[in-house]
């Protein structure tokens, strides 16, 4: 499957198809959460790299692309004929991240920019880059994290660092690239929660963690706003005719950096992680859900799709369980508004 590039901006024929994809997607976001559309619409629990359509023509943004699931998702993205840009911190790393995967996949169409989702003017130096030279943005893979760091830390604009780098970085960093994604004719924001929002509570009234500051509950609060920023993204395409697809994915429990660089390899998380790290999704693995959503015609906007195991750690790919909290619409766009102030950025 070759995916046309995009007509040119305002074409009659363009226009229409973005408007039925749009109707199509509402009406599958409307009951993509019952089990009744699950039983219709959920992934073949096996599928893998192998049922990835072919991604030439489609151009590809992956934060967080050096290592880990990123790191997968761009090997993956390339191999499947992609242009994929790797956005993370470290040019370096970015460098022999390029050089990995073209060890592997020689004609791979990779290129790096550097961005940190911490500190809003790097965003929008990035969106701004991005938006010179490129004709149109397909796929946006919100995929960089940080995990627990057992100090609190904040960013370069004064927000608590895991709420920053996890959720209102992406959350700008999506607002500022709609311009791009708008010119494309299947365009796709996918955006990684965890488990961990299973837990997670949005306290508006210290959502910094000023006042207390647990690390973990921080980071479940990071990635349940993640999620329910998804859902909202969804409902905003929905009802203004975007006609892009917001899709949350979760990997499991997968093996990647996120504790050596969060907790440390030497807590006590660390120590109980470890005990049952053979029995983890590898990064390839944890990568899956994502790129179903990605690349899958069948992938659903406003859904959620991770493994379907034990308590979700790993397993067959299927939909993910929506926490309570995360359907709560009016925690939703008191979210979205509150984000929009705190970053300075609004969506169309």
């Amino acid at each position: 499957m070759t995916h046309r590039t995009a007509t040119a901006p305002g074409g009659h024929a363009r226009h229409l198809l973005k408007l039925a994809r749009t109707l199509i997607a509402g009406v599958a976001v409307a009951g993509a959460l019952t089990a009744e559309a699950a039983n219709r619409a959920a992934p073949k629990p096996d599928w893998s790299l192998t049922d990835m359509p072919d991604q030439t023509g489609r151009i590809v943004l992956v934060t967080g692309g050096t290592s880990g699931m990123g790191y997968e998702d761009a090997l993956a993205l390339s191999r499947a004929g992609a242009e994929v840009i790797i956005a993370a911190r470290n040019a370096e790393r970015g460098q022999q991240t390029i050089e990995r995967i073209r060890e592997q996949v020689p004609e791979a169409r990779v290129q790096f920019e550097a961005v940190d989702l911490a500190n809003l003017a790097s965003v929008r130096s990035l969106a701004e880059r991005l938006q010179e030279r490129l004709p149109r943005l397909d796929v946006l893979i919100n995929n960089a994290a940080i995990m627990a760091p057992p100090e609190r830390g904040t960013s370069a604009d004064g927000h608590e660092l895991q709420l920053a780098t996890n959720y209102l970085g992406p959350f700008a960093l999506t607002a500022l690239l709609m311009p791009l994604l708008l010119e494309s004719d299947d365009a796709r924001v996918v955006s990684l929660s965890s488990i961990a929002a299973g837990r997670g509570q949005l306290d508006f009234a210290d959502l910094q963690a000023e006042q207390r500051y647990n690390p973990y509950a921080t980071y479940a609060q990071s990635k349940l706003a993640v999620l329910m920023w998804a859902m909202e993204l969804q409902r905003h395409s929905d009802a203004s005719g975007w006609g892009i697809r917001s899709i949350a994915a979760h990997p499991g429990v997968a093996v990647t950096e996120l504790v050596e660089r969060g907790p440390g390899l030497d807590s006590e998380f660390a120590a109980n992680w470890a005990k049952d790290r053979d029995n983890y999704h590898s990064a390839a693995q944890g990568a899956l859900p994502t790129l179903y959503a990605a690349t899958a015609p069948d992938a659903i906007g406003g859904a959620y799709y991770g493994p379907t195991g034990e308590e979700e750690k790993r397993g067959p790919l299927g939909f993910a369980r929506v926490p309570d909290a995360a359907a709560n619409q009016a925690d939703a766009t008191r979210l979205w508004q509150l984000s929009e102030r705190l970053t300075g950025v609004r969506y169309p």
